[in-house]
């Protein structure tokens, strides 16, 4: 038995359902640190996993599918009817299998999760993720890692109704602590890569959350997809000529022209060193603030502040943006003492360090014999 970081404040497995779980699973959030909205156009990204993980317990239930949220402490049930809730996530994974051909008898999940929601660290990925690996362990399906990705990723877009890329799922399924991923989204080429020599990462929330189907994202897709359609290709990433694009009206042009250069930036941080890195990473969010027009006043401050210390190589938002987190990458053994340095400062809105993971008391952390 293990200690998972994965946190619980409230009812455990037995007082929920009156029975031990028969499985028990797990997924790490991500952050990207290079290729943001690159994934949907069949594009580069470069995303690790985080410290913070989604937990879930699992057995077999009677008559319908009961889901308790520790993290909530909320208690859904569903059966072939709509989804709602975080339901959305745990049925979808469920409704995803049962296309597949594969019957999934009534279910009792609990899970329990540290990963910050609407953070842009792929909170319903993790979800997702950590479901259909129970689901594999309880069932014995011997789904493959990328295989897990793709199912998880089908939940997402069909039913939580986000028009997401798969590099959540991805990173969420493949990735590894102190590795980054990388991923061509349009062959699934991946491999792992160690971080830039003499750096470490810093992650911080912008302390304004998002919600992704509620946002632009999706009108940014749509954006993306139109401009593809002008240009003849299937995708963006059948271009590589920004000359191509002035031809394109505004705000098409500028959406392909982001999705362009930040290609060229994950492909250059592949052999660069902890300098150039940064620098790409500073490039990147002056593309997604300016061109993709993603960013919001609060991420531009931390993002600043950040790129101001004088250890940190560079910085940028992280994820679909429009709120959220900024990662940095700083020098070995600065984070904490630079996390909070800029967290004592006065913002509109309070960031708060989310990795390192600082030493602070946990709520309560639930046992597995993962």
């Amino acid at each position: 038995m293990r200690p998972t970081p994965a946190m619980s404040q409230t009812r455990s497995f037995r007082e929920v359902f009156g029975i031990e779980p028969t499985v028990t699973a797990r997924a790490h959030g991500r952050v990207n640190l290079l290729g943001d909205h690159t994934d949907y156009n069949d594009g580069f990204v470069l995303p690790t996993v985080i410290p913070q993980e989604t937990v879930v317990e699992a057995a077999l239930g009677e008559a319908m599918h009961e889901v308790y949220s520790a993290t909530l402490d909320r208690h859904v049930r569903f059966g072939a009817g709509a989804l709602d809730d975080f339901a959305r996530y745990v049925g979808g994974c469920v409704r995803v299998l049962e296309q597949r051909g594969i019957t999934v008898p009534p279910l009792r999940l609990r899970v329990a999760s540290d990963v910050p929601v609407g953070a842009g660290l792929s909170s319903s990925a993790a979800l997702e993720v950590a479901t259909l690996r129970a689901l594999d362990a309880l069932f014995g399906l011997d789904l493959q890692p990328a295989e897990v990705a793709g199912l998880a990723h089908c939940a997402e877009v069909d039913f939580a109704g986000v028009s997401c890329g798969i590099m959540d799922q991805m990173a969420c399924s493949l990735g590894r602590p102190n590795r980054m991923l990388f991923l061509d989204t349009m062959t699934l080429e991946r491999r792992l890569l160690p971080l830039p020599q003499g750096a470490e990462l810093l992650v911080m929330h912008s302390g304004v959350p998002r919600a992704l189907a509620d946002s632009a994202y999706n009108t940014r897709r749509g954006e993306c997809e139109a401009a593809a359609a002008r240009l003849g290709v299937k995708s963006l990433r059948m271009i590589d000529d920004v000359a191509a694009l002035e031809r394109l009206p505004s705000p098409l042009r500028e959406r392909a022209r982001h999705v362009i250069t930040e290609n060229r930036r994950v492909l250059a941080a592949l052999a660069a060193d902890a300098e150039a890195f940064g620098e790409l990473m500073t490039q990147s969010h002056a593309s997604l603030r300016d061109v993709y027009e993603v960013s919001v006043p609060a991420l531009d401050a931390l993002v600043d502040a950040l790129q101001r210390e004088p250890e940190v190589f560079g910085a940028r938002l992280t994820g679909a943006g429009f709120g959220g987190c900024c990662v940095a990458l700083v020098g070995a053994g600065n984070a904490a003492a630079i996390g909070r340095r800029i967290a004592s400062r006065q913002f509109a809105h309070r960031p708060r360090i989310i990795v390192p993971r600082l030493k602070v008391a946990v709520r309560a952390e639930i046992a597995s014999n993962a």
